[in-house]
């Protein structure tokens, strides 16, 4: 699909105005037609929702559009035909990117590596023999530029085939410091994806951003060797949540840095010890993964096409700080699904609606 530059324009600003996800500005495309149409409408239905608001200003995103180029890198929409497929069937994926290097590559099969900063020797060991020969294999290697495991995924992808570091900064910004040789080499010789405006540092609450596009992207992610609570873990529970297959290298129980993947293990990830494991769990991959380490998927949909003509329902008096599944206030309404989802909208574009994952909103 070719948009036009004053759609494409459009599209960054709705993106960059306060309030507007990825759910949201899909929403507003899918009810308004175009960004163009959804940025006039965008402070009415902000005052219906409650609070007003102004939409991001153009002289702000000229100046990102120009960052953008400076940097050498380019914007990718949610409906470009190179827009990778399986990244955006996931839950909340960025319906804008930026990226440097080759955008053909996210067309290959891919797979995620992840797993601890302070990894082992043997792990990093371990790492490196996967992305070395994953890659050989014509997959993609897919994790996050982190010290430790990434790195070295990252790096023994490069040696022989393809890999791709999606960051959680600015396109143009280097995290960790020390990663800029190696970010460099993966812009030139791979592909290079971020999710955040340029210039921008990364901070604690892009993290999780950044996990939801590495294990959207691939089939798989394999977690080598994590902590409890780590942020690995946060990307193999998103995998699980889009349904695809979830795998962990099991390690020494005495050794903190394993007990994450062997936790995984033991809540339905699957075991694997070589590349050869993950392809026979990944070739013709069909949407049906071997591992049961998920949460329930959502049951409506969160975008219905009777969004278009519906007319929004009075749903706030259901609302509390507790997240509620949407399909659970759409039966406690009595309105449609159009219609609860359209009041939703206009509740988080005030500000006053925060979406959780599972299908769950509750009142910020």
């Amino acid at each position: 699909m070719t948009i036009t530059q004053e759609e494409a324009f459009a599209r960054i600003r709705l993106l960059r105005s306060t309030n507007v996800g990825p759910v949201t500005f899909r929403q507003l495309l899918m009810r308004f037609g175009n960004a163009v149409a959804a940025l006039e409408a965008l402070p009415d239905m902000t005052a219906r929702g409650g609070r007003k608001q102004e939409v991001a200003d153009a002289g702000r995103v000229r100046a990102e559009v120009a960052a953008v180029r400076a940097a050498g890198a380019r914007y990718l929409f949610h409906d470009d035909p190179a827009y990778p497929a399986l990244l955006n069937e996931a839950p909340g994926s960025p319906p804008i990117v930026t990226y440097r290097g080759d955008v053909a590559m996210l067309a290959k099969p891919a797979v995620a590596i992840v797993g601890a900063r302070n990894a082992s020797a043997a792990a990093l060991k371990l790492a490196r023999r996967f992305g070395e020969e994953l890659a050989q294999q014509g997959r993609l290697v897919v994790s996050g530029l982190a010290r430790g495991i990434d790195a070295a995924a990252h790096e023994g992808a490069l040696s022989t085939g393809a890999t791709a570091g999606v960051i959680a900064g600015g396109i143009d910004v280097t995290y960790p410091p020390e990663h800029a040789e190696l970010q460099e080499r993966i812009a030139s010789e791979g592909v290079l994806i971020a999710e955040q405006p340029p210039g921008v540092e990364p901070q604690a609450r892009h993290f999780p951003g950044r996990n939801r596009i590495i294990a959207g992207l691939c089939a798989g992610t394999l977690v080598v060797e994590a902590a409890p609570k780590s942020g690995s873990l946060i990307t193999a529970r998103l995998a699980g949540e889009a349904n695809r297959e979830v795998m962990a290298v099991p390690g020494n129980p005495l050794d903190g840095r394993a007990r994450g993947c062997n936790q995984l293990i033991r809540d339905g990830a699957v075991l694997v010890q070589t590349a050869d494991d993950i392809a026979e769990l990944l070739d013709g991959f069909t949407g049906a993964p071997r591992s049961t380490f998920r949460e329930e998927p959502a049951h409506f949909d969160l975008m219905p096409p009777e969004l278009v003509e519906a007319e929004p329902a009075d749903v706030a008096v259901l609302l509390s700080t507790a997240p509620v599944p949407v399909d659970d206030i759409v039966r406690a309404s009595g309105e449609s699904t159009a219609a609860v989802q359209l009041a939703l909208l206009e509740l988080e574009l005030a500000g006053r609606l925060v979406r959780h994952a599972g299908g769950r909103v509750s009142l910020a």
